[in-house]
C-alpha cells in the first residue's frame, strides 16, 4: 500500500461538494488507488456537480460524462476501445450514485456485468437522490426521512450486494471512506482482475443524512460496527470473506446521529435492528461455509 498512499491525489482542490462530503472523499481515495493511467465515467449526478463546470474541472484523470443511466456500458465501450488499441495499461473505473446504480442503471448494468465487462464500478451510495432534492431510492434505508417520505421510507434497502453476486462476476465487495485502508486494498486488488468488478461504497451526506458536516468519517466507522453495513467481499458470486469483525454496537448508536432517523419509535429501532442481525448472521454463515470449505481441500 506504499506506493498508493504516497501516489499523487486525482481529485483537485477546488472542487464543488459540500462541505464533509463522503462522496468527494470515496473519490479522492478511489482514483489515488486507481492511479494516472485511467478514465474515469461520471454520470449526472453529485460526481457530476463535483467536477465543476466546463471549461474547468476537478478531476485530474481523463473523465468521459455519460448520461445518468449509462455508467456501466459507456465504461465497457472505453475498455473495449483500449483493448482493440492494446493499451492494457490503462484501466476504466465508472461512478454512478445509489439512484443510477440501484434504480435507472441497473439494467444497463447488469447487462455489462453478465458479458462480464472489464472496468470497475463503483456505486457512491448516499442512500437517496441527493442532488435533485434528497429523494427516495432503493437505497434508502427503511424509515428513514427524505423529500418525499417525510414519515419515514416504508421500504427495505435493496440488497445490490446480492444482485451483483447472482450474476457471478469475478468480485465485487463493499466499502466505505471510515476504513480507507480497506478501501484503497479493495480497488488495487480489483486492478488485477480481469472482468466486471463491483464496489459498493457507503457515502455519508451530511445535507441529506441531516447530520454535521465533520461527522461523516465517525458515520462510516458506525454503520460498519453496528452492522449496518458490513465490510466483506464476494469473488465469482459465491465465495464470501468478511474484511472486519465488527463491534456489534447498537444499531440506535448509528441511526441517532442522523437527523433522517430522529423520528424514530423504539419499535422502529428494535425492527431495524431485528433486520440487521438477520441480514450479518447470513452473510456470516456465507463466509463460514466458504472458510469450511477451503480448509476441507
Amino acid at each position: 500500500m506504499d506506493s498508493v498512499e504516497e501516489s499523487p491525489n486525482f481529485l483537485r482542490p477546488g472542487h464543488a461538494a459540500c462541505a464533509g462530503c463522503g462522496l468527494a472523499v470515496a473519490m479522492k481515495l478511489v482514483l489515488q488507488a486507481m492511479g494516472q493511467r485511467t478514465i474515469a465515467v461520471i454520470v449526472p449526478s453529485c460526481e457530476g456537480a463535483i467536477g465543476g463546470v466546463y471549461p474547468n474541472t476537478s478531476y485530474g484523470v481523463p473523465t468521459i460524462h455519460s448520461a445518468f443511466e449509462i455508467a456501466a456500458p459507456t465504461a465497457a465501450g472505453i475498455a473495449n476501445g483500449l483493448k482493440i488499441q492494446g493499451k492494457s495499461d490503462i484501466q476504466v473505473v465508472a461512478f454512478a450514485g445509489d439512484g443510477g446504480t440501484f434504480d435507472i442503471g441497473l439494467q444497463a448494468l447488469s447487462g455489462a456485468a453478465m458479458n462480464n465487462e472489464d472496468f470497475i464500478y463503483v456505486c457512491l451510495d448516499n442512500e437517496a437522490y441527493m442532488n435533485t432534492g434528497i429523494q427516495v431510492s432503493s437505497a434508502t434505508p427503511s424509515y428513514a426521512w427524505t423529500g418525499t417520505t417525510p414519515e419515514g421510507n416504508p421500504r427495505r434497502k435493496k440488497n445490490i450486494m446480492e444482485i451483483m453476486a447472482a450474476h457471478y462476476n469475478p468480485y465485487s465487495a463493499t466499502a466505505t471512506i471510515g476504513f480507507p485502508r480497506d478501501l484503497q486494498q479493495k480497488i488495487v486488488k480489483a486492478k488485477r482482475i480481469r472482468g466486471t468488478k463491483f464496489i459498493h461504497m457507503l457515502t455519508p451526506c451530511p445535507t441529506g443524512w441531516r447530520a454535521s458536516p465533520d461527522a461523516s468519517p465517525e458515520l462510516s466507522i458506525l454503520a460498519v460496527e453496528t452492522n449496518v453495513f458490513p465490510l466483506f467481499e464476494v469473488e465469482d458470486g459465491k465465495r464470501y470473506r468478511i474484511n472486519h469483525e465488527p463491534r456489534r454496537l447498537p444499531v440506535q448508536q448509528y441511526l441517532l446521529k442522523q437527523g433522517r432517523f430522529r423520528h424514530l419509535k423504539e419499535e422502529q429501532i428494535k425492527h431495524i435492528q431485528l433486520d440487521v442481525d438477520a441480514e450479518w448472521e447470513q452473510l456470516r454463515h456465507k463466509a463460514t461455509r466458504f472458510m469450511d470449505k477451503t480448509k476441507r481441500r
